[in-house]
Parts: structure tokens; C-alpha cells; sequence
């Protein structure tokens, strides 16, 4: 059976006939009877899925662990290593980085191949697509396969060169290995189901079945700097006879079948030791086995050198204006409305990039295929093309929207932080401008943020309109249960406009989060007094009070002021209760 796979971009009949995967007809002799054609089968996919499966098990038991204790290990995310990095605490996601990294050394990429959730989610991603008919195929683009090492880059070592040029180095490595916060920096669970559309199946699905590992994976970008290294590799003996079953099933885009005629190994850092071509080889000629790595490696013999256009889906110019809109794709996501993770981000960026691409091909070819759709025939455009045009322009639209988005917000931060440092007229100006680009955000923004909230709140609080500093402090506060700053500012307001109640319950969240400062207690402490110097017998601001002094250490104080005005007002229920709170406290 004859298995045949093209290119996901269209190409031109000649570069049609060396597309990759080159596996369009094999050998003789690779059947079960001699001269009968074989299909490719891989019997590793499901040990693999078993395997990454539990690795999801073992993640449910650290969250569990965490529920049950209220403390556990710190995220085994490697991207926790960036907090290393620039904080010199050091956590299990960096422990857990250093061993893969390790691993890569001696073994390759098998930690990618499998203990990766990603991956996991890719192959799950193809699994469900296949079952619908839809077999994805790879896009190979050259400028942005650095898009991974941009990433690393942007993640683990800019951080530090900056802070090394500011001398802001940390001065002494900790150990952070336990936290009582496990979900701290984890997004909520509509970005966590965003990650898993973006970063799986559309990826998936746009891109080849290794999408995100291939454009946009920075710890993948460091894992293949290692990875030539490693003497444990994919070898293959002299039993072989180039039936190209090996590269049929390789899910990485990885050309086995050539790589092991040229060097008698797979030297592709994009291996990751899937072992699926191991196990589809019907002579047996393929295993993982140890000897001389990669690195340094001369082919057996030159190979034909192959077009340039036949390895790759673009041209020069398509290849500058895919990296071109990445890197513009990832200034506009990254960090979007305080909300957008990086990878997040990264998977955002690579679709924009392609989907302005997708949309250039559609308008300017007569004839255009993505993937499995005919976008355009005969210069028509058909069904299925105008639904691809209609969901890429809506994509696209999504991008420049948050551009637009990302501008106004960075730029009205700025010009706050400007207005901080100015006086007079000049300031009035800078924070008036400031103003107008973040309720801009506010105004057209799909989502607000508690830090556009707290930075409005400021500027309200700023031009005396309390109610609108009001409501954006609340909003702020009830954004971020653990958030601190807005929630003192909250505080300050309510003593300011008199609604003691609200700012009785409002400063108990602040106690539950830290102690008070000296100064802020005093701050606190002066304005209930001159309340109370007011108004002897008001009991909002006693109670206040009361609370104030016990945040402070001073419960005994508090307990008694309280007995105090429970004679003088027995019928009170917000005492009693008060007093009781209190005394569950000693």
C-alpha cells in the first residue's frame, strides 16, 4: 500500500515532486512477503501514551499533595528557571530543567519524546484529529525554526544580561523547593483551555503534528543546542534497505530514511527518540544504540544536493515576512491585558504569522491548497476557502486588535510613571493623556485587567472623583484575592469617605495577607482616631479601631476598647461579634 504525503503549503509541480516527507512509494521487500509493498506502523505509540500518562498522573498527586498539606513542591514547570535565574532561589522547575538538560547530553531528546505534557498534548491533539479524517501534514519554514532560540533567549539569559547591566544580579543562591502557593503563577482556567487550543489542536492542525515543538518551544531550542552531543542516538546496521518506513511514521518531521543512508544515524536535533521509526523498520535495522555523536559527523558519501526550494514551503521574501510578523505577532501578545502567558503567546505569534501568510497566498494565486482544502481553484475561491479566508482574517484582525491594545496600554503606563516625576501644567498634561490611552483600553479592550483597574483608580483618585476610584479599587481587589497594594488603597478611601463597615471588612483582608507596617498602621490608626474624636459614640470607627490595633499585635488594647463600647452600646450586634472574632484569635 502506497502511502503518500505532500507538502501543507501548495507549491509548484516541480518542487511538488521533492517535497518533504519524501516517502511516496516504497522499496520491494519491505511487505511481508518478498516484493510486496509494507505499511508503515509504529508499535511505540501506545507504550508512550501510557508512559505520559502517568507523567499527568504524577502531576494530579503534586496537586493533590498540595490540597491535602498546603504545601508542596514547587511547579515542576521548566520555565520556573527563569525565576531562578533572576532571583537565585532555586526551585524544582529549574532542578527539573538541569536534569532534562542532563539527560539530553547523554541520551537525547527523550525527555521531550516522553515526559513532555505538550507533546502529550500534540499526540492527543493528531490522535482526535485523525479520527476525523484530518491528517495533518508539516509546514517547513527555515526563519522561523529560530523562533525557539528567540524564545530561550527572551526567557533565560536577556532577563539576566539586563539585570547584570543594571547590577542587579542576585548576591547569594536559596533553595526554593517547597511553596503554599502552587497555583501563584499558573494562569486561570480560561487561558489554561486557550493554551490547550492554541499550543494543541490548532497548532496541530495549521502546522504538522509537532507544531508547537518546532516554532515555538524555547525549552526544545535548548534541549537541540545539546543535543548533537549525545552519544545514545537512533543507528541503523547493514540490514537496511531504504524503504523510508522509518520517516512515514516519525511524527518530528525528522527525514530517517535519508539521515541513516548519509551518516548511519539520525543526527537531527529534532529527534526525540520517539522510537516510532525504530519499531516500524521491518528489517529490524534501526535501534537506539551508543557511539560517537553526532556533533562533527561527515556523511558516508556527498548527497545530491537538493534544490533549495524543494527542502522548504516559502520563498526569501515569504521567510522575512513570516519571522517579521512572529516577532511583531509576540511584541502584541506577550503579556496582553496582564493576562497571556509566554507560550501562550508564542503559539498566538507562529498562527499570526501564517495567517497573514495564508491570506498573501489566497489573494495572489490563481491556485492555492492548505493542508487538505483547496482554497482557490481556477481562481475561484471555493466553500472551504472562503470559511479558511474568514477564520484567517478574523485572526489576523485579533492581532493587529491587540497591537493596538498592547500600544496603548504600555504607553499609558509609561506616561503615568512619567507624570510621577513632573509638576505643574506638565503633569496635568501627561496624566490627562495617560488617562485618555488606558480607558482607550478600558473602552475597547476585551478584557480588564486588575492592573488597568488599579491604574485608573489612581488617576480617579488623582482628579478628586472618589465613586469612579471606588468602584475601580473594588474591582481590583475582588481581580486578585492575594493582591495587596489595591486593597490598602481601598482601605484608604473607605476611612476617607466614612463607610466604616466596608472598611472594617476590606482590612481584615489585608491582615489575612501580612502583617502591618509600623507606618501604615500609623497612617491607619491617625485618621480612625480623628473619626472618633469626632464622633465619641459612632461605632464604625471603633471597631475599625479595633481591628487596626490587633493587626498591630495589640489585642489586648482592642478587647478592651471593645468592652468599653459594648456598655455603651449592648444592642449592637457588630461588637459582640467582633469581640468574639477576636478572641478566637488569642
Amino acid at each position: 500500500m502506497t502511502r503518500v504525503s505532500g507538502p501543507a503549503f501548495e507549491v509548484p509541480a516541480a518542487r511538488d515532486r521533492a517535497a518533504l516527507p519524501a516517502v511516496r512509494e516504497h522499496k520491494p521487500g519491505c511487505g511481508n512477503a518478498a516484493g510486496e509493498l509494507g505499511e508503515p506502523r509504529s508499535t511505540r505509540g501506545r507504550w508512550r501514551a501510557w508512559v505520559l500518562l502517568l507523567v499527568h498522573v504524577a502531576a494530579a498527586v503534586h496537586v493533590w499533595h498540595w490540597l491535602e498539606s498546603g504545601s508542596t513542591i514547587t511547579p515542576m514547570e521548566p520555565s520556573e528557571a527563569g525565576e531562578t535565574l533572576t532571583t537565585g532561589a532555586v526551585n524544582a522547575g529549574f532542578v527539573l530543567f538541569a536534569l532534562a538538560i542532563g539527560s539530553t547530553l547523554l541520551l537525547g531528546r527523550f525527555f521531550c519524546g516522553w515526559a513532555c505534557h505538550v507533546v502529550a498534548l500534540q499526540d492527543a491533539s493528531r490522535w482526535i484529529l485523525n479520527r476525523f479524517g484530518l491528517r495533518p501534514r508539516a509546514v517547513r519554514s527555515r526563519s522561523l525554526a529560530f523562533a525557539p532560540l528567540a524564545a530561550a533567549l527572551l526567557m533565560f539569559v536577556i532577563p539576566s544580561l539586563v539585570q547584570a547591566f543594571e547590577d542587579r544580579l542576585p548576591s547569594q543562591v536559596v533553595w526554593h523547593l517547597t511553596t503554599d502557593d502552587l497555583w501563584a503563577r499558573f494562569p486561570g482556567p480560561f487561558i489554561t483551555a486557550l493554551t490547550f487550543l492554541v499550543c494543541g489542536f490548532l497548532m496541530v492542525w495549521w502546522l504538522g503534528s509537532k507544531g508547537f515543538c518546532t516554532y515555538a518551544c524555547p525549552y526544545g531550542a535548548v534541549f537541540g543546542l545539546v543535543e548533537p552531543l549525545a552519544p545514545g542516538r537512533i543507528r541503523v546496521d547493514d540490514s537496511c534497505e531504504g524503504c523510508g518506513h522509518c520517516t512515514a511514521v516519525c511524527t518530528s518531521n525528522v527525514q530517517v530514511h535519508r539521515e541513516v543512508n548519509q551518516f548511519g544515524m539520525v543526527v537531527d536535533p529534532g529527534c526525540m527518540r520517539c522510537l516510532d521509526c525504530v519499531s516500524a523498520c521491518p528489517k529490524d535495522a534501526l535501534s537506539f544504540a551508543w557511539g560517537k555523536p553526532a556533533l562533527g559527523k561527515a556523511p558516508k558519501q556527498p548527497a545530491p544536493k537538493p534544490k533549495a526550494d524543494s527542502r522548504y514551503d516559502f520563498s526569501a521574501g515569504e521567510e522575512l515576512f513570516l519571522f517579521a510578523a512572529f516577532a511583531f505577532g509576540l511584541w502584541s501578545f506577550r503579556g496582553l491585558y496582564e493576562l497571556v502567558p509566554f507560550l501562550l503567546a508564542m503559539g498566538l505569534s507562529v498562527l499570526f504569522a501564517f495567517t497573514g501568510l495564508i491570506l498573501w497566498r489566497a489573494f495572489t494565486r490563481g491556485e492555492f491548497r492548505f493542508q487538505h482544502w483547496s482554497v482557490k481553484r481556477d481562481g475561484r475561491w471555493t466553500g472551504v476557502g472562503r470559511a479558511v479566508g474568514l477564520i484567517a482574517a478574523a485572526g489576523l484582525l485579533l492581532g493587529l486588535h491587540s497591537s493596538w491594545m498592547r500600544y496603548e496600554s504600555r504607553e499609558g503606563t509609561r506616561l503615568l510613571s512619567v507624570a510621577g516625576e513632573q509638576t505643574g501644567a506638565n503633569r496635568e498634561a501627561t496624566v490627562q493623556e495617560s488617562r485618555a490611552r488606558l480607558e482607550r483600553v478600558d473602552r475597547y479592550g476585551l478584557h480588564r485587567s486588575a492592573a488597568l483597574d488599579n491604574k485608573l483608580a489612581s488617576i480617579y483618585l488623582a482628579a478628586g472623583e472618589l465613586d469612579a476610584a471606588l468602584e475601580r479599587f473594588t474591582a481590583a481587589a475582588d481581580k486578585e484575592p492575594k493582591s495587596y497594594a489595591p486593597r490598602r488603597r481601598l482601605v484608604d478611601l473607605l476611612i476617607q469617605r466614612g463607610e466604616w463597615d466596608a472598611a472594617g471588612e476590606r482590612h481584615r483582608e489585608l491582615a489575612a495577607l501580612r502583617p502591618a507596617s509600623d507606618e501604615e498602621t500609623g497612617a491607619f490608626a491617625q485618621r480612625v482616631v480623628a473619626a472618633i474624636q469626632a464622633d465619641p459614640e459612632a461605632v464604625g470607627p471603633q471597631l475599625l479601631l479595633a481591628r487596626i490595633l490587633t493587626r498591630a499585635g495589640d489585642l489586648e488594647t482592642a478587647l478592651g476598647n471593645l468592652a468599653n463600647l459594648a456598655q455603651r452600646h449592648p444592642d449592637d450586634g457588630r461588637v459582640t461579634a467582633l469581640v468574639a472574632e477576636l478572641e478566637a484569635t488569642r
